[in-house]
């Protein structure tokens, strides 16, 4: 049986939002190959991802790891573009949810 979606649940997991969410990600990264692969299937990933968050099913993916030397030598790992796009999706919904809450909580000192 499908879950009841709370109103920020629903938004987070809507199409539109994570359209938003994909722009977001992929701005300055077309050219990679993981961005070109998920922006050549665009609608299927989005739709499959709206469907794994609604069901529960959602699993973050493998992170991948490399080495960058500036100015010194660190080691990244990088999550899946799928993952980034969530990433955007919930930060989203609750940033403004934070803001209003420290700002109002600010003002009370």
């Amino acid at each position: 049986m499908p879950r009841e979606l709370t109103p920020l649940f629903a938004e987070l997991s809507s199409f539109e939002h994570l359209l938003h969410a994909y722009y977001q990600a992929a701005r300055g990264k077309r050219t990679r190959e993981d961005v070109a692969t998920f922006d050549y299937h665009l609608e299927g990933w989005l739709l499959r991802l709206r469907d794994q968050l609604r069901a529960g099913t959602y699993r973050l993916g493998s992170f991948r790891s490399f080495t960058i030397a500036d100015p010194k030598p660190r080691r990244i790992s990088a999550a899946p573009f799928a993952d980034r796009v969530v990433h955007h999706a919930v930060v989203n919904v609750i940033e403004r949810l934070f803001e209003r809450r420290f700002i109002n909580g600010a003002s009370r000192e």
